[in-house]
């Protein structure tokens, strides 16, 4: 591989979805100096060079080239319409788009926004939810508060990102009726080869790996040599659970690989069998 080539990534210069972002990078084992206020950065380890740029623009530097990846939210993805892929679900920065109405109004449904005013950022994806449901509505597109529009008169729904909720309550509204559901995403050009489609297989291996670690925890316990089979068939493992003896007769020590979703079922039912001593640890990383 040329030591020359680098893999440009796009990422927002500012606010949570950077955060994330930057944060996985560093947990993919990348260093990088970002100076305050800078707005490109270089890798100290891994050929890559850093674009901070606003969200909206991403799928753009992506599409033109300016950028071979980029990683944006699937809503402002799916807003913009630009010619890029999806190269990998990142799992973070969840969020929705929904429709939402003064608090003191009824909701019985998405009929009852026929011939009413919406404001909203992301017209696109608000227009194809009131095509798809068969939805007459005014679409008023502006950018930043969207949740005032009611309250000066401007619209009678909003539909904006909702995450807590709470920035709705304090405006006086009340999400009704989630449109887009949304996550981080990474995108790239889709005529990527060569050099940089080599390097961002590599990036996507160490994502990977992050993304199962952050999944899965590691558990060792102490068993009845008894309980041996029971106990494997609740912590199978990538393959199956290594099984060291102990001092103490009749005993063992059991390690294993857990999912985040299944670990307190599984530790209810580890403790129900007899398993002792259970201690669970975080993977940092984690190869398939």
């Amino acid at each position: 591989m040329n030591n020359s080539a680098k893999l440009r990534i796009a990422i927002q210069k500012s606010g949570r979805l950077s955060e994330d972002s930057l944060q996985m990078i560093k947990e993919c084992g990348i260093s990088f100096k970002n100076g305050i206020g800078a707005l490109k950065a270089e890798a100290t380890n891994f050929p890559m060079e850093f674009l901070l740029l606003r969200d909206d623009d991403i799928p753009g530097y992506v599409a033109d080239g300016v950028a071979d990846i980029g990683i944006v939210g699937e809503n402002v993805l799916a807003e913009k319409q630009r010619d890029v892929v999806v190269a990998h679900k990142l799992g973070f920065s969840k969020c929705r788009l929904s429709i939402a109405i003064p608090k003191s109004e009824p909701y019985e449904g998405v009929h009852q926004l026929d011939g009413k005013r919406i404001a909203t950022s992301y017209p696109k994806i608000l227009e194809t939810f009131l095509r798809n449901n068969n939805v007459q509505a005014e679409i008023h597109e502006i950018s930043g508060s969207v949740e005032i529009a009611p309250g000066i008169g401007l619209a009678d729904a909003i539909c904006d990102i909702v995450s807590s909720g709470s920035t709705l309550f304090t405006n006086g509204l009340k999400e009704v009726q989630p449109i887009f559901q949304s996550e981080a995403v990474l995108i790239s050009r889709p005529d990527m080869a060569g050099e940089q489609r080599a390097l961002l297989d590599k990036l996507l291996f160490r994502i990977r790996s992050v993304q199962a670690a952050r999944n899965n925890k590691y558990i060792l316990l102490n068993a009845p040599e008894s309980k041996i089979e029971v106990i494997k068939s609740l912590i199978p493992g990538m393959k199956s659970p290594s099984i060291l003896p102990l001092a103490e007769p009749g005993w063992v020590s059991m390690h294993s690989v857990i999912n985040e979703n299944d670990f307190w079922e599984v530790i209810e039912k580890l403790q129900a069998e007899g398993a002792q001593g259970i201690l669970v640890v975080p993977i940092e990383k984690m190869i398939l």
